[in-house]
């Protein structure tokens, strides 16, 4: 497991600064065991992917967006390759006016950068420019839009195998004969399961995750032509569409707008 973000104490903190930040790059995956502390926390990935758990379920979250742990809340991640990301705590008698349940949240650049400036403070008393600043990172996790964009994960082992492979490596083309073969299960009970555990069909789970991985490639820049090319799509109109029927834009207007 990896070392925390932040000192156990300094998250368990009811008290001190509004809000702590920490932000993190490193060479190789990160992942967490189930554990929860006094302090909300909004935590997200500069690149990449992460599979954050709660009680409520698993869901894989895309850089450019985050998710909300209120405070109390038992929760888990595991990074998708190398973690490069970011978590800002925040005081419990601060999270009066944001979510009471887990949620993600598409962020934006004030956010961001808010986030990042926060990063480099100590922990000595906010001084007025940094209040300013904690406020507006409150204000931001208050009003940004939330999306229902995870992507839950099934309970099955079997199935959780597979899901975790398309996840790290969703353009993997493989029939769904063959993923059940792979992970030892028969394909009808491959096919109930997914969507009783998961809600989406086995087609439906992989598109989303195709979707996951697109806006991470949208957000380093990745033109789209090869977006659509390295994720398996058989024309750059058809991944287009898949992804205004699923968010109702196009890639680059949606985006834009997640940099505003």
């Amino acid at each position: 497991m990896s070392d925390p973000l932040i000192s156990p104490s300094r998250a368990e903190s009811a008290g001190g600064p509004l809000v702590v930040a920490a932000q993190r790059i490193g060479d190789t995956p990160r992942s967490t065991a189930a554990h929860s502390h006094a302090r909300g926390q909004l935590l997200g990935a500069s690149r990449g992917l992460l599979t954050v758990g709660t009680a409520s379920g698993h869901w894989v979250v895309p850089a450019i967006h985050a998710v909300w742990i209120p405070p109390h809340h038992v929760h888990s991640l595991r990074s998708h390759g190398a973690f490069a990301g970011w978590s800002v705590y925040v005081a419990p008698h601060a999270c009066d006016v944001l979510p009471d349940t887990p949620c993600t949240m598409r962020t934006s650049g004030l956010l961001r950068e808010a986030v990042m400036r926060a990063a480099t403070w100590s922990d000595a008393p906010h001084e007025e420019a940094q209040t300013r600043i904690a406020g507006v990172i409150r204000d931001e996790i208050r009003s940004l839009p939330r999306e229902p964009l995870g992507l839950p994960l099934p309970r099955d082992p079997r199935l959780v195998r597979i899901a975790q492979a398309l996840a790290d490596h969703p353009a993997d083309n493989r029939r769904i004969d063959d993923w059940a073969e792979w992970a030892a299960i028969p394909v009808r009970t491959l096919t109930r399961r997914f969507v009783a555990e998961t809600g989406f069909s086995f087609t439906e789970w992989r598109q989303r995750a195709r979707l996951m991985r697109a806006l991470e490639m949208l957000a380093a820049g990745t033109p789209v032509t090869r977006i659509a090319l390295d994720l398996g799509y058989d024309s750059i109109s058809a991944f287009i569409a898949m992804f205004r029927r699923t968010l109702g834009v196009t890639p680059t207007q949606y985006f834009s707008a997640s940099n505003v």
